[in-house]
């Protein structure tokens, strides 16, 4: 009698604690520093948090207005976060600064429990031996990795996210009929509609800002080596990196806190190497724009290569910078830009580099070479011209007679940037991330505008996209800071001081808080 006594008791506490003290509308745009803040107040478990977001999942991403941003939801979510509980209520600490935060991870990061399929159904079935290096840093960190999310199969598109893994693209939740841009799309229409807490994507040619942009968060593409790539399947070793994809960039700045650093299976991240703080929190500074110099990159946005309202858009963020104690520079210009972009030899890395990323997957990965995923016929047809491709160029990257070249545009490239920034004193240089609205899906007509792949991917210098607002009533633009390398403190604080100065993200009207009757009380 006493113990059924003591088990309704129990079980009234759990109704009252996931009924009364947080509410499914606070869950709407939580960050991690609120989240973190219930917890501490015992008004919210990390079970409660991870069934708040599996309802949402359920009612919104193959029902509903079918979001199909979302691979695979993880059988084990639940069950890590009843752990991370244990551990919480014995101790009375989190076990690190992501501690029972749900996280989208894109599909593309190697997980030792669930599958790694790179978009592909080819790779189905595929279960890496260990967990890349920026999941075990979350997961040591406490996150709870709630889902694995649709991409771009192979990520070699920024302009949509379909796969052969899904049937149907990935919708941006801000209008669904419109693309996510891509390869990231899945992750950043996840974190848009409240699936998860934060989310990590890839960034090659626009992967993180693109997506980020046109899903109205916070993208940021870090210097390249800051991140490592360890057990991320590539594209092209020379562009790739991952980093965050959030809805604030305080929340961005907690993940690429936990993200950073040197690895040794990855040696370009020993350029980090006294170049990362102990932690960019410290750059949060919403008076960050005073006094600061900023310049105007026009030759990424023109009335001519422009929608007129993100040109109206952007000349408005302008005055915003400006407003915020800003010394707006207009403009700053690289002259040889194009030519130099013109001028690239298109040279596959992915035969050579995803050969060896199938090598490291060990005896049982479900293909050892391109070619063999080639000839299992289980990919989408939209990639089929680039996979072939990529297998036909039998030699080395680095044997093309184009790879020297490319190697000296780039490092003019860099060398053109650094002058430009310097001559005129700016601290970074913006533009829009995309300077059209998201394309309809199935677009391939009109201009897609992203002005990502133009000035960081061959660079390797930072860029991170922030919320600038909203064109044809609720159509995200992106505002983008790039700066030189290893300069994250300063577009932190950049990016930071203009977002808190605006708050121009809101949520989307097709994912709303759920009703009483979609949600389900947690188990404990």
């Amino acid at each position: 009698m006493k113990r059924r006594l003591l088990l309704v008791l129990f079980t009234a506490l759990v109704v009252t604690t996931y009924g009364q003290s947080f509410k499914p509308k606070q869950l709407r745009e939580a960050t991690v520093d609120q989240l973190h803040t219930a917890m501490r107040a015992g008004k919210l478990t990390a079970v409660q948090l991870v069934q708040l977001y599996l309802d949402r999942i359920e009612a919104y991403d193959k029902q509903g207005p079918f979001i199909n941003a979302l691979i695979m939801v993880n059988p084990k979510a639940l069950t890590e976060a009843r752990r991370l509980d244990s551990l919480y209520k014995a101790t009375g600490t989190f076990v690190g600064p992501l501690h029972g935060i749900p996280v989208i991870v894109k599909d593309n990061y190697n997980t030792a429990d669930m599958p790694t399929t790179n978009g592909t159904l080819a790779m189905k079935t595929s279960i890496p031996p260990r967990d890349a290096f920026v999941i075990k840093r979350i997961r040591d960190a406490g996150a709870i990795i709630i889902a694995k999310s649709n991409l771009a199969e192979f990520a070699t598109s920024g302009h949509f996210s379909v796969s052969s893994i899904l049937p149907g693209y990935s919708r941006n939740p801000y209008d669904t009929r419109r693309t996510t841009a891509g390869s990231s799309g899945g992750t950043a229409a996840a974190v848009a509609a409240d699936f998860g807490t934060i989310g990590l994507g890839t960034d090659t040619g626009s992967s993180i800002r693109g997506p980020s942009s046109h899903q109205s968060l916070v993208g940021f593409r870090p210097t390249l080596g800051l991140v490592s790539r360890d057990g991320i399947a590539p594209l092209a070793m020379t562009n790739d990196t991952g980093g965050p994809i959030c809805r604030t960039v305080e929340d961005a700045v907690r993940l690429l806190d936990v993200i950073a650093g040197q690895d040794e299976a990855d040696t370009v991240t020993q350029r980090s190497k006294g170049n990362s703080p102990v932690s960019y929190r410290q750059f949060l500074d919403k008076n960050g724009l005073k006094g600061a110099r900023i310049g105007v990159f026009r030759q990424l946005v023109t009335p001519k290569n422009a929608d007129p309202q993100v040109y109206a858009l952007f000349n408005k963020a302008l005055d915003e910078l400006r407003m915020a104690g800003a010394i707006v520079i207009d403009s700053v210009r690289v002259p040889e830009l194009d030519t130099i972009n013109k001028s690239f030899d298109t040279i596959p890395q992915l035969r050579r580099d995803f050969n060896v990323y199938l090598a490291n997957l060990g005896p049982n990965a479900p293909h050892k070479s391109l070619r063999s995923i080639i000839k299992s016929r289980q990919f989408h047809p939209s990639i089929e011209k680039t996979l072939l491709d990529a297998d036909a160029d039998t030699l080395s990257p680095e044997a093309h007679k184009g790879w020297a070249k490319n190697m000296a545009l780039r490092a003019r490239l860099r060398q053109l940037l650094l002058r430009a920034m310097d001559s005129t004193g700016v601290d970074a240089l913006v533009y829009p991330s995309f300077s059209y609205p998201p394309r309809l899906i199935g677009d391939l007509n009109t201009p897609s505008g992203t002005n990502n792949n133009a000035l960081s991917p061959p660079t390797g210098f930072p860029a991170f996209t922030v919320p600038m607002g909203f064109t044809y009533n609720d159509l995200p633009a992106g505002l983008q800071f790039f700066g030189r390398p290893f300069s994250e403190p300063t577009l932190v604080r950049l990016c930071y001081a203009y977002e808190q100065a605006t708050h121009h993200r809101h949520p989307p009207a097709t994912t709303p808080v759920l009703p009483k009757n979609k949600r389900k009380m947690a188990t404990m």
